[in-house]
């Protein structure tokens, strides 16, 4: 765990500060890629006389080397548009303040 996080935690415990956190199930599927990246049909999903068509991906999709630097990427530009900010000397760590709080 992140240095810069498990400060946040022991910060927050000691002020008795409520906290949340997420998941998103299907992240690596957000991404879109710049490249032209083209894939076979995976197993069972072929369809009779069409066993020599392959897909051209416009997203990204799980086991793709760059699915997680894209999903970054996107991530990056949402939160942003939200007025986080990132940390300086930890990436992982976003803040914003609204009034006299600071959301992280």
């Amino acid at each position: 765990m992140a240095k810069s996080i498990r400060i946040m935690l022991a910060i927050a415990a000691w002020y008795d500060y409520e906290m949340w956190q997420m998941d998103v199930k299907t992240a690596f599927l957000n991404g879109f890629v710049e490249e032209e990246i083209y894939m076979d049909q995976p197993e069972g999903f072929t369809s009779v006389g069409e066993e020599q068509k392959v897909y051209h991906l416009q997203r990204s999709i799980y086991g793709l080397k760059q699915a997680s630097r894209s999903w970054n990427i996107h991530f990056d530009e949402v939160i942003r548009g939200y007025d986080f900010i990132k940390n300086d000397f930890d990436l992982v760590y976003t803040r914003r303040s609204v009034g006299a709080q600071l959301r992280s």
